[in-house]
Order: C-alpha cells, then structure tokens, then sequence
C-alpha cells in the first residue's frame, strides 16, 4: 500500500496522502508537540506499516468466521472489499476530526482520497493473494 501512496506524498506532501497526514496529527497529540515539523517521517511511516499488519491479521481471522469452502468468490477479491471497508471505516469518521481536513471536501479536491482508496484495494487484493497462497 505504502508504495502506492509515494507517488500522492511526492506530488502534495503530507496532506496528499491522509493516512500518513493522520499519522502525523496523532502523533503530534499523543507526544504534545506544537511543531508538526519535530515528526520525522520514519515515525509517520512506523505507525502507517504498524496499523497494515494489525489490518493484515484481521483480514484471515475475519475470513475464518465465514464458510468460503463452496464459494466460487476468489479470495482475492474478498480482500479487495476488505479494503473497500477498511477506507470507509479509516477515512470517513476519523479524518476530519483528526486532520481539519474533510476527505470530501479537501484543499486538494478528491485526488487525495482517490489515491487513498486505490492504496486500500492494493492492500486488500495483496492480503486476499497472500491468504490464498497460504490455505
């Protein structure tokens, strides 16, 4: 997912990628700094990779409480609507109360949330790739 989102990081900075920007507001209110500039980006990126491997663990455990065994649905694409829902719950209720930002309405337009969601399916359809590699 990461590697989707270096592209928006290098054309808008921070606020193009709202994980990351989100990160950076959280970390900055957990630590009480006032200089968002005192965030170096390996922290941004340390919790960013944290919160995708808590995502990662889910995604199997959420599976295993369903029975897949007649389905015809590739796994795969089970991960993609993973990561549908993983965008939906992430960005919408907490981006704005965490950034200023409303994902909708954003300085940027819907370029930002746009490449957010395109990291999210990324990520899905990897986890469902790598979850039907390994049953």
């Amino acid at each position: 997912m990461t590697l989707t989102e270096i592209p928006s990081w290098k054309k808008w900075g921070l606020h193009g990628v709202f994980e990351w920007h989100e990160n950076q507001a959280i970390i900055a209110y957990v630590f009480r700094l006032s200089d968002n500039k005192k965030i170096h980006f390996r922290e941004i990126f340390i919790l960013h990779f944290l919160n995708g491997i808590l995502a990662g663990i889910a995604f199997p455990f959420i599976l295993s409480l369903f029975d897949f065994s007649t389905s015809v649905t590739p796994i795969s694409l089970l991960g993609i609507l993973y990561g549908f829902i993983l965008w939906i719950l992430t960005l919408i209720p907490i981006h704005k109360p965490i950034t200023g930002f409303s994902p909708w309405n954003h300085p940027l337009g819907h370029r930002p949330a746009l490449a957010s969601f395109g990291g999210h399916v990324v990520l899905g359809f990897s986890l469902g790739l790598i979850v039907s590699f390994i049953r």
